[in-house]
């Protein structure tokens, strides 16, 4: 899969910013996205050290399913030692160059990428789901296992699986909190790039049919573990 990348990647924290700003508006929330996208990839990074993320050596994975039958079409992983400082916010910068590296070694292109992160959820409205879909140029939203900006509102979130609440910060609408399981803890979902939020939710809620996370966010997550592994 080609992932032209047209910028250098930023040393520290006031270039990174920078970069933030300019790609913001590229990043488009209307969608609609695929409707029934045949292939979706899942995206994740893990951490040597206490895996918070204040690691130095990441390594990184993508799985393309079929959304069909939840199979397996093809993975790819990369490791590497991130050079971009540890700063809340930021964190995009220490995981793309890995996981453009991971998406360069795949020769299928998924119509749809779900990484583990946030979108529009983000304190600047851009977190790694908008980088990366601007960078790949394909729809992209981040799924979450925690909140980052935006909160939602408890009482509003029922138990059944499929229910959801928005997030919001400072009035504005950046994600939604979804149950997709009954009685388990949400996921939090946020577009990234050329899908919109409702469309987003249901791809994520399909394809997560028997667990919290979907499948693509799960397979993704044990394959950098088992790569970071290898690594060490």
């Amino acid at each position: 899969m080609r992932v032209d990348v047209p910028h250098a990647w930023p040393a520290g924290e006031a270039e990174a910013l920078a970069l933030q700003d300019r790609l913001r508006p590229l990043a488009d929330h209307r969608g609609p996205g695929p409707a029934a996208p045949r292939t979706v990839a899942g995206l994740d990074v893990a951490y040597a050290g206490d895996g918070s993320g204040t690691g130095d050596l990441v390594a990184a994975a993508v799985v393309v399913i079929d959304t069909a039958t939840l199979a397996v079409v093809e993975c790819a992983t990369a490791t590497a030692t991130t050079t971009f400082p540890y700063l809340p916010g930021l964190f995009a910068f220490r995981e793309l160059p890995v996981l453009v590296e991971a998406l360069r070694a795949l020769r299928t292109t998924p119509e749809l990428l779900l990484c583990d992160g946030h979108g529009l959820a983000h304190p600047r409205r851009f977190g790694l789901a908008c980088h990366l879909g601007v960078l790949t140029g394909l729809p992209t939203a981040g799924v979450a296992k925690t909140p980052f900006t935006g909160r939602h509102d408890p009482a509003a979130l029922a138990d059944a699986r499929g229910s959801w609440a928005g997030l919001t910060d400072n009035g504005e609408t950046v994600g939604r909190a979804l149950r997709t399981q009954s009685g388990v803890n949400p996921v939090y979902v946020s577009t990234g790039h050329l899908i919109d939020l409702p469309t987003a939710t249901a791809h994520v809620l399909s394809l997560a049919p028997a667990y919290r996370l979907p499948e693509t966010t799960r397979l993704a997550d044990r394959l950098s573990r088992e790569a970071l592994a290898a690594a060490v």
